[in-house]
C-alpha cells in the first residue's frame, strides 16, 4: 500500500565536466563580454572627453539637455554657452553631447522649426477642443 523505496532515474548522473573546462567557458564569455560591451562603451567616453577638451569659442553645440547654442566663453569646468541674442548661460563642459558642424546646423535649425511648428499646430488644435 504504501511505497517503502523510491527509486531515481535508471542511468546514472553524468559527471559534470572538469574544472579547466568550466574555466576555459567562463573565460570566453568574460573575452565576449569585453570585446562587444566594455570596448566600445571605453572608445566611446574617450571619443565624448576629447571632444569636449577641443571645444573652443565659436563652436555651435548641442546639449545633453537639447539646448542648441554657441559658446562664448570657454572656462575650466563650464562654458557659457549663448542660446539666444543675449541670452547666455552656463553649463558644465561633459553636458555637452556634440559639436554640430556648419553644415549640419542648417538641417538641425530646419528640424526645430518644423517642431515647434507641430507643437503650435498641437497646441492650437487642443485649444480648438476645449473651447467647444
Amino acid at each position: 500500500m504504501f511505497i517503502n523505496e523510491a527509486y531515481a532515474a535508471a542511468q546514472p548522473i553524468a559527471e559534470a565536466g572538469s574544472m579547466s573546462t568550466t574555466f576555459i567557458q567562463l573565460g570566453l564569455i568574460l573575452l565576449i563580454f569585453y570585446f562587444f560591451l566594455i570596448r566600445p562603451q571605453q572608445r566611446k567616453i574617450k571619443e565624448h572627453a576629447d571632444m569636449v577638451q577641443a571645444l573652443k569659442v565659436g563652436d555651435n553645440v548641442l546639449t545633453n539637455g537639447g539646448i542648441y547654442g554657441t559658446i562664448s566663453k570657454v572656462e575650466d569646468n563650464a562654458i557659457l554657452l549663448e542660446i539666444a541674442s543675449g541670452v547666455v548661460i552656463k553649463v558644465d563642459r561633459m553636458s555637452v553631447g556634440g559639436v554640430i558642424l556648419p553644415e549640419n546646423k542648417k538641417s538641425a535649425d530646419k528640424k526645430a522649426e518644423r517642431m515647434l511648428e507641430k507643437s503650435e499646430n498641437k497646441s492650437k488644435k487642443s485649444n480648438k477642443t476645449t473651447r467647444k
